[in-house]
């Protein structure tokens, strides 16, 4: 059974990174077609897509996101990690990670972890 589980900090301070990792368990990162996706909603806002990494070993980061932030993979662990740099406290927000299709019109998910909240404050 495909399961996705998050560890970070629950707490960052301003200016430090923040760095998530998603473990993945019952199905390899690297399966044909697989995107698994970095996810989060801030207080009072809607879901917000931040960026995926693929089964092939590249990446996608929406648009909206800061130049800082970066997804890589560790395929002898079957994670993958989102770090955002040089953070503040409008990236406090539940993250998740889930598998699906950031892609597609609307974007598709069928796999979720349990979601974590961060919050950046001093």
């Amino acid at each position: 059974q495909l399961q996705l589980q998050q560890s970070c900090p629950g707490l960052v301070k301003p200016s430090q990174t923040l760095s998530r990792t998603c473990t993945v368990t019952g199905r390899s990162i690297t399966t044909n077609y697989h995107y698994w996706t970095c996810i989060r909603q801030p207080p009072e806002n809607g879901l917000d897509c931040l960026g995926a990494g693929t089964y092939t070993g590249g990446t996608y980061y929406s648009s909206s996101v800061k130049s800082s932030t970066s997804i890589s993979r560790d395929t002898s662990k079957n994670q993958f990690t989102l770090q955002l740099s040089s953070v503040t406290p409008e990236d406090t927000a539940v993250y998740y990670c889930a598998r699906g299709e950031p892609l597609a019109t609307p974007p598709r998910y069928n796999y979720w972890g349990r979601g974590i909240q961060i919050t950046v404050s001093s």
